[in-house]
């Protein structure tokens, strides 16, 4: 395997500048117009991780990251933000959701002692929580994420944040996992039924039976709450 070139970050900013004033295709793009490729390149690096070589992860991360320094050159250009507002940004964040080694957010504490690793998990959440300002344990789901991928992050909150309801228990492998849902899809398929639509719309019926729970309004909120462990058993 051939020695891999190397270069410092700072290099691929100042590059990217360049070409942002020079190249006609860069000096086009919006943040808008990148979007389609910011996909692309996001699920390339799935696939480099699931199936390809360290040498398709490199690659495939450098793409990933040249979206990253676009879109902040991009603003920096507009007067907004720039890269080093960007690695500010998650630097901070991390401190701050990491109280066990930093404990006044911004010094790494000698001997960091924290609590178990479960009460670490509810605090992270409930400190993201209060910093997004969010009301509901669905806050925050990305709307661009697949009906799948939504369905299972709806899901895994509505467990994290404990909401009484019982689960099936039946064990299940991957591939049986992935079986199923090919044969589901099929299904759907031949009877003319978008399979992808209607697990959309079965999210969105979820969601809002698990809102109905967490903000209940008399009976309203007793019928959601036997509305969402019916749906729950079926899914679970």
């Amino acid at each position: 395997m051939s020695e891999r070139p190397r270069a410092d970050l700072e290099e691929l900013v100042d590059l990217v500048a360049v070409l942002r004033d020079r190249c006609p295709w860069d000096a086009r793009q919006t943040p808008r117009s990148l979007v389609t490729y910011l996909i692309e390149e996001t699920g390339e690096v799935v696939d480099a991780v699931e199936v390809g070589t360290d040498e398709d992860l490199v690659e495939e991360l450098g793409d990933l990251l040249l979206q990253v320094v676009l879109h902040a050159r991009i603003a920096e250009q507009q007067g907004r933000f720039d890269i080093r507002d960007v690695a500010g940004g998650i630097v901070t964040k991390l401190r701050r959701r990491h109280p066990q080694f930093f404990p006044d957010g911004i010094t790494l504490s000698p001997t960091p002692v924290g609590p178990p690793p479960d009460e670490l998990d509810r605090s992270w959440e409930a400190r993201k929580a209060v910093e997004k300002g969010r009301h509901s344990s669905l806050d925050g789901i990305a709307e661009s994420l697949s009906a799948l991928a939504r369905a299972v992050k709806v899901i895994a909150r509505v467990r994290k944040h404990r909401v009484a309801v019982d689960l099936p228990t039946e064990a299940l492998t991957a591939e049986q996992v992935g079986d199923q849902i090919l044969a589901l899809a099929a299904r759907a398929q031949a009877h003319g039924i978008d399979a992808d639509q209607a697990t959309r719309e079965a999210v969105r019926r979820l969601e809002e039976r698990v809102r109905g729970v967490e903000h209940p309004a008399g009976d309203r909120a007793e019928n959601s709450a036997q509305d969402l462990a019916e749906d729950l058993r079926r899914l679970g």
